[in-house]
């Protein structure tokens, strides 16, 4: 009878054991947790150019400008984001607004090789000063080549756009914005426009270095101001000259940084250019029915431009 307790004691002993030490196998053998990424990331970049062009019209007089922007982002999947943005930008406007300042925001859902980016945009030019001697309550008297121009040009937007990425060097797109008073004047915008990029796949450059063209082409249909721009002929406001723009370029890449150069013009001539922006740098006499005895503004016409940026992301950076 002790020879059996003896042997069923040592039997469950040795039973014991082998579970523990299974047990202790199984906990060393148990996969680490997965990492949780998190849905939210933020954008952020500046850069630095030799002109400010914003669809082929100088926003910076033909002089350098720099600017910033700072966009929050949220994951809601793989195949939908939402962003909120602010940017700024270096300006040199007739009404001397101190800057420009833009808050944006929007989804950006893909399709597969199809990304879609879907928002609003608001642009804010603090700090303007009314130049018009018709009258008008709280405004300077003309500029003193005879321009008028308000105080307060902000203005927003409504926009919509489409990229297809039809390899990793090849895509193309359009894009489509709607404002109910451009920079403030009354009259309604509709601009659309389309581009296509190549990225080269290879560069007879150092590891990291990347190059790339692109063309843009767009045309901004635009309605008639308010009559605080009337002039003769048009007591009510002036109906401006919808136009077409377009640029062509390339640029090099390095990690987070781009060299771009781009050649810019639009088929806008000097007098209907400075109907549309009450350049102040504008000289001369250059007559058209919207412009009757103003200056010629060569703010519309072709221009070259270098620009240096940078843009990355925290997620980038982990």
């Amino acid at each position: 009878m002790k020879k059996v307790l003896t042997t069923v004691l040592v039997a469950a002993a040795f039973s014991a054991t082998s579970v523990c030490a299974a047990d202790l196998k199984a906990l060393k053998a148990a996969p680490a947790p997965v990492a949780v990424v998190s849905p939210w990331d933020v954008a952020f970049g500046a850069w630095i150019a030799s002109d400010y062009n914003f669809r082929g019209i100088t926003q910076s007089a033909h002089k350098p400008a720099v600017g910033v922007y700072f966009e929050p982002r949220y994951n809601f999947n793989s195949n939908l984001q939402g962003y909120l943005g602010i940017g700024g930008e270096s300006i040199d406007f007739p009404n001397h607004a101190a800057a420009e300042i833009d808050f944006y925001g929007g989804l950006r859902p893909t399709f597969g090789k199809l990304a879609l980016d879907i928002g609003a945009w608001y642009y804010w030019y603090p700090g303007g000063q009314c130049f018009n001697s018709g009258f008008i309550p709280g405004c300077n008297a003309n500029l003193p080549n005879g321009n008028v121009i308000k105080a307060d040009l902000s203005f927003w937007e409504v926009y919509g756009k489409a990229t297809y990425n039809f390899s990793d060097a090849f895509s193309f797109g359009g894009s489509i914005y709607y404002s109910p008073s451009v920079l403030n004047s009354g009259a309604d915008g509709e601009f659309l426009a389309g581009f296509v990029k190549y990225v080269f796949p290879t560069v007879p450059l150092p590891s990291g270095w990347g190059a790339y063209v692109s063309a843009d082409v767009g045309h901004w249909f635009l309605g008639t101001s308010d009559s605080f721009y009337a002039v003769t002929g048009f007591p009510r406001g002036i109906p401006y000259k919808s136009y077409t723009t377009w640029d062509l370029g390339g640029g090099l890449t390095y990690k987070v940084f781009t060299l771009d150069f781009r050649y810019y013009d639009t088929d806008l001539n000097k007098g209907d250019c400075n109907a549309f922006t009450s350049d102040h740098t504008a000289t001369g006499v250059f007559n058209t029915p919207i412009n009757p005895g103003l200056p010629g503004s060569k703010w519309c016409g072709a221009t070259f431009i270098v620009k240096l940026s940078v843009d990355t992301a925290l997620s980038a950076l982990k």
